[in-house]
């Protein structure tokens, strides 16, 4: 059986990298610090950070490079793969990257200086009545004067 689900919130360590592949697909690049925080065998507060590559393709990488940048909190979801290349001077380089599949925008994208994104236009409600909420002795009570109940032929069954 094999499994492989990645789930992170953190902050954008830079700005969004957006290019394109030669088929014209969108892909944007970035790196996401995820802290951990936690306290010491000495009892003094430690924190560590671990820093993610991150990748999306097409519109999702749109969407992340329009209205994302360095310092925006972001939730991503998606896999884990392993890249393997040889550099230019012969070395040979790897990482693990996360491929977003999915993603939420954390907050109110003002906070970190970033625009908000786009909210669905919400359609005009019709005013709604009162409710009618009768006492129980409204319920059980006589129809008032001059009001003339249901009838045997006025009831449906």
């Amino acid at each position: 059986m094999n499994y492989n689900k990645v789930i992170i919130a953190g902050h954008l360590t830079r700005d969004p990298q957006l290019s394109y592949l030669p088929s014209q697909t969108a892909v944007v690049e970035i790196g996401l610090a995820v802290n951990h925080k936690y306290k010491g065998n000495d009892g003094q507060m430690v924190e560590k950070v671990c820093f993610v590559d991150c990748r999306a393709f097409g519109k999702q990488a749109e969407t992340i490079n329009q209205y994302m940048k360095k310092g925006c909190p972001l939730l991503v979801e998606g896999r884990l793969e392993f890249d393997m290349w040889e550099a230019q001077d012969g070395s040979k380089r790897s990482k693990h990257r996360v491929f977003i599949e999915r993603f939420t925008f954390v907050g109110d994208g003002q906070n970190q200086g970033g625009q908000a994104p786009p909210q669905p236009p919400q359609p005009p409600q019709p005013p709604q009545p009162p409710a009618y909420n009768p006492t129980p002795e409204q319920r059980f009570a006589a129809p008032p004067d001059g009001v003339q109940g249901p009838t045997g032929e006025d009831i449906p069954f």
